[in-house]
């Protein structure tokens, strides 16, 4: 599987130039949601087509004496722009790797992940500040004992603002319609982030951010906190590396996630 991932990077890699070398009249630098948790306000092009993956995912959490590490090999975004302010956006993890360790036994689950569908409509842009609202649903598709098989859906309200230096500042405030932890009904959570990045150079940008997310389960209420940070790097106007971390604050939120990815616009 590993080696699968390396040649579909390296095919990738070696085919853009030629995509960008076709694609010559449109030389505006893509523009991503990847790669920390905050989505960005802008929207792809009207009639182009943008794949956003991780190429290797790995999460570590370790609650009592209870260690899980979940992988996923990709997990890509596929999003087309419908006009000059809109874009749709489906996005779906074929292979996931769970594996808990407990008491010295270990269990491992496999299988494919739900599919989220995604409607991202740009409402304002200036030099100065852009607003967006996406909306979205969540269909249960996933396999066997890594979904909750429900329902779930929400809306997120990014808010970009530019701000002196040639930082740009974030903000990512959202609210998520999820299932109760018992399958009998549904409740809300709101998730905010503050997220700054800096262009290091005209090709690498660093970014910074910190997230937090209150679950209200009638269950109780599960509180998320982390520290991210990532880097991006253009390799050219169409496509797209990048390498993250994200640390957790508290013991609701999983240790560590290290990731790796692409963003490539057809």
């Amino acid at each position: 599987m590993k080696k699968s991932l390396y040649l579909l990077a390296a095919a990738l890699l070696s085919q853009s130039p030629l995509v960008a070398r076709s694609q010559s009249a449109d030389t505006t630098p893509i523009c991503t949601d990847r790669p920390t948790k905050a989505n960005a306000t802008c929207t792809v092009p009207q009639g182009s087509w943008q794949l956003e993956t991780d190429i290797g995912n790995t999460t570590h959490d370790q609650q009592g004496g209870v260690s899980t590490d979940t992988l996923y090999y990709l997990n890509p975004y596929f999003k087309y722009g419908l006009n000059d302010h809109q874009d749709i956006e489906i996005n779906w993890a074929p292979a996931i790797r769970v594996r808990t360790r407990e008491d010295g036994h270990a269990r491992s689950v496999s299988g494919a992940g739900d599919v989220y569908l995604r409607l991202k409509s740009s409402l304002f842009s200036d030099d100065s500040v852009s607003v967006s609202l996406i909306p979205f649903i969540k269909a249960p598709t996933a396999s066997h004992d890594l979904g909750n098989d429900r329902w779930e859906g929400g809306l997120a309200v990014p808010v970009g603002v530019a701000l002196p230096q040639g930082f740009s500042l974030t903000l990512g405030p959202e609210l998520d319609v999820l299932a109760d932890s018992d399958g009998h009904g549904h409740h809300a959570a709101a998730t905010g982030l503050i997220n700054v990045s800096h262009a290091l150079s005209s090709r690498l940008t660093l970014a910074v951010e910190l997230w937090a997310q209150n679950n209200h389960d009638p269950a109780g209420t599960i509180r998320q906190r982390s520290a991210d940070v990532a880097l991006s790097f253009l390799v050219n106007p169409t496509l797209q590396l990048d390498v993250g971390a994200n640390f957790g604050l508290n013991s609701s939120t999983p240790d560590s996630q290290i990731y790796l990815g692409l963003s490539h616009r057809f």
